[in-house]
């Protein structure tokens, strides 16, 4: 074998996750495209149709849906992580392949921006009712009555929160636990969008899903808020703001880990994000993120988008970087051991 072979075989994960993040900017998620998503929202459709307690005691939901989520993520990370295994042992080439596909399936960036900027250019070519239509596919609020203002608002605040959810966090879980940890990530937040709802049939059934969210998203959504505050410094927009507005409403949100984000770009850009917003029909009080230094415009979506890439870069190059000097360290810490792992058996 040639030495680049067997360099690959050593960086495999390392080299999987640049192309496949390359190929997330390079080609997004093409509409016709089949979706790993779409095998895990289908079983978790599947699982709840079986575990959904038709009666019972109120406490037999949460016990369900903790058991649906164990169900998920153990097939997810099992099967994940057998078929790259399995691949790469008898046929490299082609699991390497593989692990470049699930990486770049996993990132989002790409696609979140062209979400944001179909928005912008909606609202530019078809006035407010094509902007309304187009941000009611990447939002869960109601658009009918938003104006002008709040779908801008609304398409900013996508931007910021799924920074976090689409990329970071992906990208976190892909580097440091590999391809299985990257897909138990996805369905974790897949999950939690299909059942993680405080209504009368998720408030328990899918409270698991909404606390295990939580949960994995606690460190990725401050790197993150990180990240998005050095890009507003190199992008141009205000870093100081960013940083006074991330200390002072990183927690006005229902998710610990939602505000954080968003409080940074509202801060970077000078605008006020979130506020009352209208959820099936029903108004949901939320607390304003930021204040309204100026007037929210078109533009700003362009901005949001620019801090996205910017901080999807340093996640990229600052995981890999601290997974090398890991890998370093104990690659060192495991020679410095093997004398004394010798001598154990004549210890005993």
């Amino acid at each position: 074998m040639g030495t680049w072979y067997v360099l690959l075989q050593r960086w495999h994960l390392e080299v999987a996750v640049v192309l496949g993040f390359l190929l997330d900017l390079l080609l997004g998620d093409p509409e016709h495209w089949f979706h790993p998503v779409r095998l895990i929202g289908g079983l978790v459709r599947e699982l709840e149709r079986r575990l959904y307690p038709k009666a019972g005691p109120p406490v037999a939901a949460f016990w369900n849906g903790l058991f649906l989520w164990l169900c998920c993520v153990g097939a997810v990370g099992g099967s994940v992580y057998l078929l790259t295994g399995v691949l790469r042992q008898h046929f490299f080439l082609a699991g390497f392949a593989f692990e470049i596909l699930l990486s770049y399936q996993l990132l989002a960036a790409r696609c979140l921006s062209d979400s944001a900027a179909a928005v912008a250019r909606a609202l530019k070519e078809g006035g407010l009712a094509a902007g309304r239509k187009a941000v009611s596919y990447i939002v869960g609020r109601d658009t009918e009555e938003l104006s002008e203002a709040g779908v801008i608002r609304a398409t900013v605040e996508t931007v910021a929160e799924n920074t976090s959810d689409g990329e970071i966090a992906p990208l976190f879980f892909l580097v440091f636990f590999g391809a299985a940890g990257g897909w138990v990530y996805k369905a974790v937040n897949t999950m939690d969008s299909m059942l993680g709802y405080n209504n009368a049939r998720y408030r328990l059934f899918g409270r698991a899903a909404a606390r295990m969210d939580d949960v994995f998203n606690w460190i990725p959504a401050r790197l993150a808020a990180l990240f998005l505050m050095v890009a507003a410094a190199f992008g141009g927009q205000d870093a100081g703001n960013a940083l006074r507005i991330f200390r002072r409403d990183r927690y006005r949100h229902a998710s610990p880990n939602s505000a954080q984000t968003e409080s940074v770009v509202a801060g970077a850009l000078g605008v006020r994000l979130a506020g009352p917003a209208r959820y099936f029909g029903e108004i949901k009080d939320k607390p304003y993120i930021g204040d309204a230094l100026r007037d929210i415009e078109t533009a700003d979506i362009a901005r949001a988008n620019r801090m996205l890439f910017l901080a999807s870069w340093m996640g990229l190059i600052v995981f890999l970087l601290v997974r090398v000097l890991l890998g370093m360290l104990m690659a060192g810490l495991a020679l410095k051991l093997q004398p004394a792992a010798l001598a154990l058996p004549n210890l005993l």
